[in-house]
């Protein structure tokens, strides 16, 4: 698609999110695009709204439970649940997405949240996991060459509401890339992000 369409939009399939993960969704981006994690570490199957409204928005999206989901076979044996930490990492991607669709240059990095709060679980045979994430602000800074949001996660399963990851902070950088990996190069080493 074309990268003003990629503005405008406010849904985007699996095959389309999955093409993001792979930086092939954008035929013409004028700079270079965050991209998702790729499966089986991409955690949200559709994106079903994106709301752009100034400085905030808000997103929905959902995943489909698979009885074989890669987590299900290790954590636990004999006791199957998803890991909490990855209903938190759905709601660090689903910010820096909403970042990409701002027009924000560069690659994503998840900063932390505040309070994560879990009521509940996600199991073999649940259907569905929505999200619902309220961007709270939203900063473009060009000096710096980053931009910044900051949201509010809820997740739930089959309608219950059972995560909440409050104040969840995502950043999105230029020239942070590592596009040669494996080899030895400028930013193949991390530690501290500096500017």
């Amino acid at each position: 698609m074309k990268y003003s369409e990629f503005l405008q939009r406010t849904k985007f399939s699996r095959e389309e999110l999955i093409a993001q993960s792979q930086g092939n969704l954008i035929e013409d981006a004028p700079h270079e695009v965050a991209k998702l994690p790729a499966p089986p570490f991409l955690m949200v199957d559709r994106i079903t709204s994106i709301e752009r409204q100034g400085m905030k928005g808000l997103l929905t999206a959902e995943k489909d439970v698979q009885m074989d989901e890669w987590f299900f076979q290790c954590h636990f044996r004999n006791d199957p649940v998803q890991p909490g930490c990855l209903g938190v990492d759905a709601i660090w991607q689903l910010i820096g997405f909403y970042c990409c669709a701002q027009g924000a240059p560069g690659s994503g990095r998840a900063l932390g949240c505040k309070e994560v709060e879990f009521q509940g679980q996600i199991r073999p045979h649940n259907k569905l996991v929505r999200y619902e994430v309220d961007i709270r602000r939203y900063t473009y800074l060009a000096d710096q060459k980053a931009a910044m949001a900051i949201g509010t996660g809820k997740v739930f399963v089959d309608g219950e509401h059972i995560y909440t990851v409050n104040d969840a902070k995502v950043g999105i950088f230029e020239g942070i890339t590592y596009p040669d990996y494996p080899l030895k190069s400028a930013n193949s080493v991390g530690g501290i992000m500096t500017r």
